[in-house]
């Protein structure tokens, strides 16, 4: 038995929830779950707006069944062929053999390549519409958002946009499915971390979307994870726009590796004097206690940010490089930047901190801090004072 989720008359929800998996794409924790979001329009002919991970397939068929009531499917939409989307197009194609797989000159290469499927589909473009009956779909391409063949859907009866991964939210809908019905403060943390783990490297990309996407008048938003927005629209517009620029808050993150202590000593004393300084927005991690998940979210979200390490065998502590080497791919840009480290025989983590600084374009605040063994008076003042130095700067912006 299923009660049908109605996005209006004759469209329906029919996504899922994964509670199970334990991280997304193998690397990001979903301590929150995800919701796979699909949707059936049904109209004068029938289509199905992407589809669901493969493992979820027969609770996820048995909602389409159940709309359906024996209907066949004319289209399935392929707005993004990642298998958490594209996971049961192989077997829908068996149980409906005369639908058509609707997605672009990209598209059609993916979908033969993951599933074997080479043919009934039909290719549309930039602006191509299908008719529905009362209802017609219009087609945007949105390329590497966040992959090359990422492309959304308008639905122009009821302004619908089926986003596809853009607006996209970790987390599964615990009872609401639509942003007005839950406690949507309660998602903003996992849309940004979402956002800067997923997507987080194709600001240029974002960008671009959102100057196509801003001409549609557009009532409601479906995208394949999270909530349906009908309420906070502009709100979640404005926070990806925000996010595509890198433009962060003020507050500071302190990130650091340590492995007897030294390092964390210094993080201490630098995030005591920012705080002391006026800046009550900090957040301090140790890498190798807290998912760089977290720590990536919190960088998309404050302008500040301070590494340090110790060096470990002539390198960064492998933890402190692995959150380093993150944001270098992403291409993190916009930041105010502090380095401190320590080391006992021959210092190197401070120059590579700072040269992955550089390569990122990141404002140095002041002279990175470098102790060899334990912390000392001089080095001491040197941290408190590279976080006065932080908070000067963001003050400097209010």
């Amino acid at each position: 038995m299923y009660r049908p989720v109605n996005l209006s008359e004759d469209i329906f929800y029919v996504g899922v929830n994964d509670r199970r998996t334990n991280l997304f794409e193998n690397m990001w924790p979903l301590d929150r779950g995800v919701s796979y979001n699909s949707y059936v329009i049904a109209d004068e002919k029938v289509a199905i707006v992407d589809t669901v991970e493969a493992g979820h397939f027969e609770k996820w068929i048995a909602k389409v069944r159940a709309i359906l009531n024996g209907r066949p499917v004319d289209y399935l939409v392929v707005n993004h062929m990642e298998p958490d989307h594209s996971g049961a197009i192989r077997i829908l194609t068996e149980l409906y053999p005369e639908m058509k797989i609707v997605g672009n000159k990209k598209t059609v290469p993916m979908i033969e390549g993951y599933y074997g499927i080479t043919g009934n589909f039909e290719l549309v473009k930039e602006g191509d519409t299908i008719d529905l009956g009362k209802r017609k779909l219009t087609f945007y391409t949105v390329p590497m958002v966040h992959w090359p063949e990422s492309m959304v859907c308008f639905e122009e009866t009821n302004k619908i946009l089926f986003s596809s991964d853009a607006f996209g939210s970790f987390g599964t809908l615990d009872g609401g499915i639509f942003d007005d019905e839950l406690d949507f403060e309660h998602y903003i943390d996992e849309m940004r971390r979402y956002y800067s783990n997923i997507v987080g490297k194709y600001g240029n990309p974002v960008q671009k979307a959102l100057q196509k996407l801003g001409g549609l008048d557009i009532k409601m938003v479906a995208p394949s994870h999270g909530p349906i927005y009908r309420e906070n629209i502009g709100r979640m517009i404005d926070m990806y726009d925000k996010w595509s620029k890198y433009e962060g808050e003020e507050g500071v993150v302190v990130a650091y590796a340590s492995m007897y202590g030294n390092t964390e000593e210094m993080a201490e004393v630098t995030a005591r004097a920012i705080t002391e300084s006026g800046i009550k927005n900090v957040r301090v991690y140790d890498v190798s206690k807290t998912h760089p998940s977290y720590i990536i979210s919190d960088i998309f979200k404050f302008k500040g940010l301070i590494l340090g390490s110790p060096t470990y065998s002539n390198e960064l502590h492998p933890n402190m490089e692995a959150l380093a080497l993150k944001l270098e791919h992403m291409g993190v840009t916009n930041h105010y930047f502090g380095v401190l480290g320590s080391f006992t025989w021959a210092g190197a983590s401070v120059k590579k901190l700072r040269e992955i600084g550089e390569t990122l374009k990141w404002e140095e605040v002041a002279e990175a801090v470098e102790e060899k063994h334990a912390l000392k008076e001089d080095k001491y003042e040197a941290c408190w004072q590279l976080g006065v130095a932080m908070a000067e700067k963001l003050k400097a912006e209010r």
